[in-house]
């Protein structure tokens, strides 16, 4: 592990990491790793979309990118129904 650091926050958004890392037996320090190791950043996204178009046998053109992340809106519109 690195050098320690501190974050700044508001109390809410600490109180309720504190209470989230309770809840799951952890600390704030390694529910944070767990969230940071767990999303992908922009870069790393494009790469699985870059591989996962290869596996399929399409090119990665910017139609194909746009028409994914147009989809993926269209999903979460769903899911927090706000349907587009």
């Amino acid at each position: 592990m690195g050098k320690p650091t501190s974050i700044k926050t508001s109390e809410e958004v600490r109180d309720r990491l504190r209470t989230l890392a309770a809840e799951r037996g952890t600390t704030i320090t390694e529910l944070l790793e767990e969230l940071a190791a767990r999303e992908l950043t922009a870069a790393e996204r494009e790469q699985r979309a870059v591989a996962a178009a290869r596996e399929l046998g399409v090119e990665y053109t910017d139609e194909v990118q746009q028409a994914g992340q147009d989809a993926w809106a269209r999903i979460r519109a769903h899911q927090g129904g706000t349907a587009a």
